[in-house]
């Protein structure tokens, strides 16, 4: 006799940021990526958490033009991103790229300079 397959639900990650701290490292995570689809797709994955009509009126936006900033083709304009981070209870921040290590530095060049001497 075959095995049932198993029920399952979809996943939404929505459903599990609960805190600040996990929204916050959420989206952080998402800015990483430097992709901006992605950060869109993460930003309208917060707001759902906390629910798109509250944020919404929050960042001073409909909840329809919430959604179409957010959604697939969306590009939400600098201001509309600001507002939303209001209203997600988060600041963007910046951080300065990891630069080299003196040491990792020092053997680029090194590596550099013996590939041009057999060259």
């Amino acid at each position: 006799m075959p095995k049932a397959t198993p029920k399952t639900a979809p996943f939404d990650a929505a459903d599990y940021l609960k805190t600040a701290t996990a929204r916050a490292e959420y989206i952080t995570a998402a800015l990483e990526t430097n992709d901006p689809a992605f950060i869109r797709d993460a930003v309208g994955v917060v707001a759902r958490s906390i629910g798109m009509s509250k944020v919404a009126k929050q960042a001073g936006v409909t909840r329809e033009g919430l959604y179409k900033a957010l959604g697939p083709s969306g590009n939400p304009e600098f201001g509309t991103v600001i507002g939303l981070m209001t209203a997600l209870q988060l600041k963007l921040s910046a951080r300065p790229v990891r630069e080299k290590s003196a040491a990792k530095h020092v053997a680029h060049r090194r590596a550099r300079q013996r590939v041009k001497r057999r060259g």
